[in-house]
């Protein structure tokens, strides 16, 4: 995903809200804590959308905690079995959870950075033959598809996709296709 201005992936991925305690008191802004008050306090909570949350990090006038999707329970969840864990239910929008993660790693500092940026590349390769492998079965069933509790993980497995799998898997679906095509055309070809 690229921080283009105009990418629909990247203006997705800033609307995700993560959870900021604000250091100092601001007055009038009481709406974005969400409450009737119209001063926000010092000290208060409130989710706030990561591109607004930008100005305020690095004002410091709020700190954040690293969002529960990318907490130690879904860490451990990716290191026991990438392709067991949901990523489309950890984040809304459309299921960007990796496009959320290098939102959350632009505002981190360069050791926890790390760290995030290490939990996606592991569950990126975790997840990408599984992926794959499910869109070249599929492409092979051809539109009859395929019926019987063996479809029913697969299934599973498809609806939990992040937003960047999913463009991935239905690419290399259309590429067996097209390769299952091509190849037999060559077979009518020789006969």
């Amino acid at each position: 995903m690229d921080n283009d201005y105009f990418s629909i992936d990247a203006i997705l991925a800033e609307n995700q809200k993560i959870q900021c305690t604000f250091k100092v008191d601001i007055p009038d802004m009481g709406h974005l804590a969400g409450g009737s008050d119209r001063d926000i306090k010092s000290l208060t909570k409130a989710p706030i959308p990561i591109w607004l949350a930008y100005i305020m990090l690095f004002s410091d006038w709020a700190d954040f905690t690293i969002p529960s999707p990318f907490g130690t329970r879904v860490r451990n969840a990716l290191k026991a079995e990438p392709r067991s864990v949901k990523l489309s239910n950890l984040v809304g929008a459309g299921g960007l959870w990796y496009g959320f993660g290098k939102m959350v790693m632009d505002i981190l500092s360069e050791d926890q950075a790390n760290d995030i940026s290490e939990v996606l590349t592991k569950a990126f390769k975790g997840r990408l033959l599984e992926v794959i492998d499910q869109a070249q079965h599929f492409a092979a069933l051809g539109p009859a598809g395929g019926g019987g509790p063996s479809t029913d993980s697969a299934q599973s497995f498809r609806e939990g996709l992040d937003g960047t799998e999913r463009e991935l898997f239905a690419l290399a679906q259309e590429s067996a296709k097209r390769m299952k095509r091509w190849h037999e055309g060559n077979d009518k070809a020789r006969r």
